[in-house]
């Protein structure tokens, strides 16, 4: 069993008069299993309203199935005697930075968690160094954190949650708020996680870009995954993803529309340098 494991899972919502009689049920997640090892990079993509972000709160416990089993490093997120040891083991980073962040000074909201986790004096500023220093943020750690701009406030929520020590981070669509600069600083902070930490990550996001350094895609709709692989599997799909209401990234798409136009051109192009290389090589072809 891999640190998260999802099996036949199904949420609804339910929405009641003021009586309390049920008026509908909306099924929000419907049939969804998946096994995610450690130190995987994940993401999740789908439209408002896919799915997505109710399958993440499920991660770590903060909403429970209506039918089907969470685990996460092996417990149940049912049992509620597991529901600490859960959220400590999953850390949560939301869409908007300013709801995570409550310290007058950077540093102290950073170690907000490990002091309430009971985490000796020594060893919180130990992680509060380390931490910041991960995302990029230490040099800022005597700041307030409401000057600072979008990207860097979400960094520091990033920050506060790895403090936690966690082995899987699971974000909420986190640069949802963020200019493009800012999502690229959150993005460019959780791969260095993911690589030199080997913290499992869980992107929640409806931006393309920020998925293809990701070791597996899951793609939602009407709260099931209809399609999932490697980045380069999921984009090779443009047009199904196209009738998901998807874009693809700039890059992939031009190369999907010079292969439609007759160019030898792979499917699943994702970077600049492979479109620059697969070009070349037509050149070769064709002259």
């Amino acid at each position: 069993m891999g640190i998260i494991k999802v099996k036949d899972l199904v949420f609804e919502y339910i929405r009641r008069d003021e009586e309390g009689n049920v008026e509908g049920i909306t099924t929000a997640v419907d049939d969804v299993s998946f096994d995610i090892k450690q130190g995987d990079f994940v993401a999740v993509l789908g439209h408002n309203g896919s799915g997505k972000s109710t399958l993440a709160k499920h991660l770590n416990a903060i909403l429970y199935p209506t039918e089907g089993t969470v685990w996460v490093d092996g417990k149940d997120t049912q049992n509620d005697a597991y529901l600490w040891q859960i959220r400590q083991t999953a850390g949560m980073v939301f869409q908007n930075p300013d709801n995570q962040i409550i310290g007058q000074i950077v540093e102290e909201d950073v170690g907000f968690g490990p002091e309430n986790m009971g985490v000796p004096t020594k060893e919180i500023w130990e992680r509060v160094e380390e931490s910041l220093k991960a995302v990029g943020m230490y040099e800022l750690r005597h700041h307030s954190p409401n000057k600072l701009s979008g990207g860097q406030k979400q960094r520091v929520s990033i920050a506060g949650v790895i403090a936690m020590h966690p082995k899987c981070i699971i974000l909420d669509e986190p640069t949802a708020m963020l200019d493009p600069q800012g999502r690229k600083e959150v993005i460019r902070a959780v791969r260095a996680l993911n690589d030199v930490e080997n913290i499992t990550v869980i992107l929640i996001t409806h931006y393309m870009e920020e998925v293809i350094y990701a070791d597996k895609v899951f793609v939602m709709d009407k709260g099931k995954i209809t399609l999932q692989g490697t980045p380069r599997e999921v984009f090779s799909e443009v047009e199904r993803l196209k009738e998901l209401r998807l874009d693809v990234p700039q890059v992939t798409l031009l190369a999907h529309e010079l292969g439609q136009e007759g160019f030898p051109i792979p499917k699943g192009i994702l970077t600049k340098e492979e479109l620059r290389e697969a070009l070349d090589g037509c050149v070769n072809v064709l002259f």
